[in-house]
């Protein structure tokens, strides 16, 4: 395991489903280089996603949030 670790919140605008939300946690987690992708059931907008910078980059788990036709931008970047 790397021991480079960095972590994104992503900002989703769209109100998702309980469903959809986890499809997407699912989805983002199975990316080459993310450890984790969750969502706190009380703030449903925001994912954070802790990753490893030498294998992918933030704003390609953007990209990839977005290429679900959601709106969606990072926080804290």
């Amino acid at each position: 395991m790397s021991t480079h670790i960095a972590n994104v919140v992503v900002h989703i605008d769209e109100n998702l489903s309980s469903e959809e939300i986890h499809s997407m946690e699912k989805e983002i987690s199975m990316e080459g280089g993310v450890y984790s992708a969750c969502v706190h059931e009380r703030t449903p907008h925001l994912m954070v996603v802790d990753y490893d910078p030498m294998e992918t980059r933030s704003l390609s788990l953007l990209r990839n949030v977005q290429s679900h036709g959601l709106h969606a931008e990072l926080i804290g970047f």
